[in-house]
């Protein structure tokens, strides 16, 4: 398989790359030439996209599949995939469970309704972007289009910085603020199983829309933090703390405390998709010991949370531990079930 990767050197991209080459495929990532580096023997070709020339080096190529993340402008993923459309056989654009139009209702599948945005915007917030490129990438490539919309994605490379928060956390030691249940279902997506099915799903040719993600409970906050005291080998205790002193202290799930989302909060759907499409197609989810152990390991070696390849920063996450200190003397800590 020929494989074209647009950008490939950030987390979801670089991962595809690496997956690509271990299956012995021949691989050509596209970006500006600027952040992190390409495994040997991956061709690299240079280019801004988001300039009116920045496609030229792409010309007389030739690919089975595309791969794209982009999550810029939808007009740039338009031009993007008009440049490819008599040059790559299939184009699979890496969305997200953010296209879905609020409310959603948990446990929604791909047919929910999707937020407003037009293929040829040239600005938008998140949600707009994902659902632009959606519209985009479908009006080129109709059919050929696979749309995998992502869920939390973890893994080694992550860049957001959401399970190395919590693993460099709970590497400190003492008391540590553990958002509860300890049983509360999680959903989310090792980013090397979510590249795996993007390769699998284009060698097979496959279009269509689907949640890529686990199943709702495929670990549970317990299990999550558990791993991370078990491969930090921090002398650290989690004090399991139920929702409302914590929901009350202005803490915000997913952003101060990365991951959780409480059930009945409103965004709780974020982690309750229907996910049955994605599994029939072939998804496989590795356990969550290993991808909490495979990102420590991660992790140590870089030192730091790296930043966004060719993107603007996000927001940093992570709850400071002058107010994790101030809830912990003052909610009622629950033992675990």
């Amino acid at each position: 398989m020929r494989l074209l990767v647009l950008g490939g050197t950030g987390f979801v991209g670089g991962a595809t790359v690496a997956e690509a080459v271990r299956r012995g495929w021949s691989v050509t990532v596209f970006n500006r030439g600027l952040h992190g580096d390409v495994p040997p023997g991956v061709h690299r070709l240079r280019g801004d996209r988001t300039t009116s020339d920045g496609l030229a080096a792409l010309a007389g190529g030739e690919w089975d599949l595309v791969v794209d993340t982009w999550d810029g402008a939808p007009r740039v993923a338009l031009d993007s995939a008009r440049a490819l459309a008599g040059s790559v056989g299939h184009y699979g654009y890496v969305s997200s469970g953010s296209v879905y139009a609020e409310p959603v209702a948990p446990g929604s599948d791909e047919d929910a309704p999707t937020v407003e945005a037009a293929p040829d915007a040239e600005d938008g917030d998140y949600p707009q972007n994902k659902a632009g490129a959606e519209r985009a990438v479908r009006e080129v490539f109709g059919e050929r289009a696979l749309l995998a919309r992502a869920g939390l994605i973890l893994g080694p490379g992550e860049d957001i910085g959401r399970l190395p928060w919590w693993l460099g956390r709970i590497a400190r030691g003492g008391d540590v603020l553990a958002p509860g249940p300890v049983d509360l279902p999680l959903q989310y997506v090792d980013v090397r199983d979510l590249a795996g099915w993007l390769l699998d799903q284009g060698a097979r040719a496959r279009g269509g829309a689907y949640n890529v993600v686990s199943r709702t409970g495929h670990a549970t906050m317990g299990e999550l933090l558990g791993a991370c005291v078990r491969v930090t080998g921090a002398a650290a205790r989690l004090r399991w703390t139920s929702p409302e002193p914590i929901l009350s202290a202005g803490i915000v799930p997913w952003n101060d405390l990365p991951i959780w989302i409480p059930r009945g909060h409103e965004y709780r759907w974020l982690q309750e998709r229907a996910v049955e499409r994605a599994y029939a197609a072939g998804l496989t989810c590795r356990p969550i010991a290993e991808t909490v152990e495979d990102t420590w390991r991660w992790l140590r070696a870089v030192g730091t949370v790296p930043p966004r390849a060719g993107r603007p920063a996000r927001a940093p996450v992570g709850l400071d531990p002058a107010r994790e200190a101030a809830v912990l003397a003052a909610a009622v800590a629950v033992d675990p079930v």
